[in-house]
């Protein structure tokens, strides 16, 4: 197996508010091979997008290691963690909220061009930035068009023109098509795909959709309030899920047959506060396999079989 291009190392965020400290990303630890995909999964409010924030830096966290071939992100000066973000990009989620309403097109996606190379020529960067227009499916007339004036799809491509024009090696797809159309949806997880292939890049692929995930991940980690609860590739977690969570989780996925009626896992019990967590399980209090244990010790990730899992329950009999 190959090193790994990313490699994150008991990650932590913590908030401070005013009834104590919120656990958003709490001892997440995971890897990335180079060319694949990793899919992070879990409820809104789990922490999956401050944990990609936290490996582009764009939040501090609050402990941790962050590795980039190696390197350690947290200890890079932010002159170097700038030249960094050559190699390390975002796609957000909202299309429109994260371009300038102001901007053309062409001027939103040559605009980190001017950034990190201010001597690149004007006749260059135009260049660079019809190329990049062809590649992610933005025909060229648009070059002068602006926001409000594209659907969601165009939107969104522009955003991943954004993020490639630099040609990156690594990139946070953060709920990248949560905000579009079904069809949309599947043209922008090719476009995705095909540039994977073509430019042998690497993601971190964010999203509360198993279907979307199921679609574009290699290996796929599940969440739950800041912890991760199971990790495998995506055959695995799809065909023989451990956790109860990630079961829940699958069982909720419609199936477009009405003849199929999947037995659904309805959870039920109050969210654990992510305030100041008291020990033991944060999943206990929703969980219908919950035992003493569960209350004062947490669990641990731990290999069963193809998947990691953090369940006192795993291999226990509780299918």
């Amino acid at each position: 197996m190959s090193e790994p291009l990313l490699e994150v190392r008991h990650l932590r965020k913590y908030f401070p508010t005013r009834k104590g400290m919120l656990h958003a990303v709490d001892d997440v630890s995971f890897s990335i091979e180079e060319g694949k995909t990793l899919g992070l999964v879990g409820e809104s409010g789990c922490g999956k997008s401050t944990t990609g924030r936290l490996i582009l830096r764009l939040h501090e966290a609050t402990g941790g290691e962050i590795l980039f071939r190696g390197k350690n992100l947290q200890e890079l000066s932010p002159r170097e963690m700038r030249q960094m973000r050559k190699k390390m990009q975002i796609v957000f989620q909202d299309p429109y909220s994260s371009l300038n309403p102001r901007m053309s097109v062409k001027s939103l996606i040559e605009e980190s061009l001017l950034q990190q190379n201010r001597q690149m020529r004007s006749a260059e960067r135009e260049k660079r930035v019809f190329h990049i227009m062809d590649l992610v499916g933005l025909e060229r007339r648009l070059a002068h068009a602006y926001p409000h004036e594209l659907d969601g799809g165009r939107r969104q491509r522009i955003g991943i023109a954004r993020a490639l024009i630099l040609e990156p090696e690594f990139v946070v797809l953060d709920e990248p098509v949560s905000a579009l159309d079904v069809c949309v949806q599947a043209q922008i997880l090719n476009l995705l795909m095909d540039l994977q292939k073509e430019l042998n890049l690497t993601y971190l692929f964010i999203s509360h959709n198993l279907s979307v995930v199921k679609h574009i991940s290699d290996q796929i980690a599940v969440m739950y309030l800041g912890k991760l609860v199971e990790t495998a590739d995506h055959e695995t977690i799809f065909k023989n899920p451990i956790h109860p969570y990630t079961k829940a989780l699958l069982s909720a996925i419609p199936i477009p047959d009405p003849a199929v009626h999947p037995d659904r896992i309805i959870l039920e019990g109050d969210v654990t506060s992510p305030i100041n967590p008291a020990p033991g399980c944060r999943f206990r209090a929703r969980c219908r396999f919950c035992m003493p244990v569960c209350a004062s010790e947490e669990p641990e990730l731990k290999k069963y079989g193809n998947s990691m899992a953090a369940c006192h329950l795993c291999g226990g009999g509780h299918e």
